[in-house]
């Protein structure tokens, strides 16, 4: 796969001490869209969280957006960040400021300092996003729906290359969950960005099938593989 945005070569994925993934090898392409499934504690969050350099890798090589993840230290983390978002199924959204000013936070963290670009920039994420006119909205005057779609918007501060979200869908209801999905669809199909999108939902997955990488048994299965053909029947957690 020529002009990767991921690749993960010979990578050991680690908590603190705790090998949770051996020799995780796969890239991901420009506009790709992939899943990350697997069984709760098998190590989607450990991998993402390598990725955007949370957690360091030790082992192996790894590149994001052209990135070396490997030594990468609370000083090149940020320049990592200003390519790459980010969507939390937590939302991670400041309470106490309201939509506008959610965005501006991250702007400022990034580098941003013209007040018009900003505002342009707000504008035009939170119409990609569907929540026009709403700078002013306080995050708990807001759906989770609506919540989520900010989060997706802050991720697109940066017209990043690279989208990486862990259980977007994960706090939402069927319905709302499908709007996100078909936003995060939109979005990687309009912008020509790629996404990594670790879910437990398998209605999501058998509505808007794609590739898929696996985590089992502490490795990450890729679909496309030939190691991947005995498991075709994608077993993850179903919600309660």
């Amino acid at each position: 796969m020529s002009e990767s945005i991921v690749s993960v070569k010979n990578a050991n994925i680690y908590q603190g001490n705790n090998l949770i993934l051996q020799d995780v090898n796969f890239e991901i392409g420009p506009e790709e869209f992939v899943y990350l499934v697997g069984k709760t504690g098998t190590g989607k969050s450990s991998l993402l969280k390598t990725l955007y350099g949370e957690l360091p890798l030790k082992e192996g090589t790894a590149t994001v957006v052209g990135h070396d993840i490997k030594g990468m230290t609370w000083k090149t983390v940020p320049f990592l960040r200003r390519d790459i978002g980010i969507v939390f199924q937590s939302f991670n959204l400041l309470t106490d400021r309201n939509v506008s000013e959610n965005l501006k936070f991250v702007m400022r963290a990034t580098g941003w300092k013209d007040k018009k670009l900003m505002d342009e920039k707000i504008k035009e994420v939170l119409e990609k996003v569907g929540l026009s006119h709403k700078e002013f909205k306080m995050p708990f005057e807001m759906s989770g729906g609506e919540q989520q779609r900010l989060d997706i918007a802050r991720a697109l501060i940066n017209s990043p290359k690279l989208i990486l979200a862990d259980e977007p869908t994960g706090n939402l209801d069927p319905e709302t969950s499908d709007d996100i999905m078909q936003l995060l669809r939109l979005i990687s199909y309009e912008t020509k960005t790629s996404i990594l999108m670790a879910t437990h939902d398998f209605i999501v997955i058998n509505r808007y099938p794609s590739r898929i990488l696996k985590t089992e048994n502490g490795r990450v299965l890729d679909s496309m593989s030939e190691e991947f053909e005995d498991k075709r029947e994608i077993q993850v957690d179903q919600p309660l």
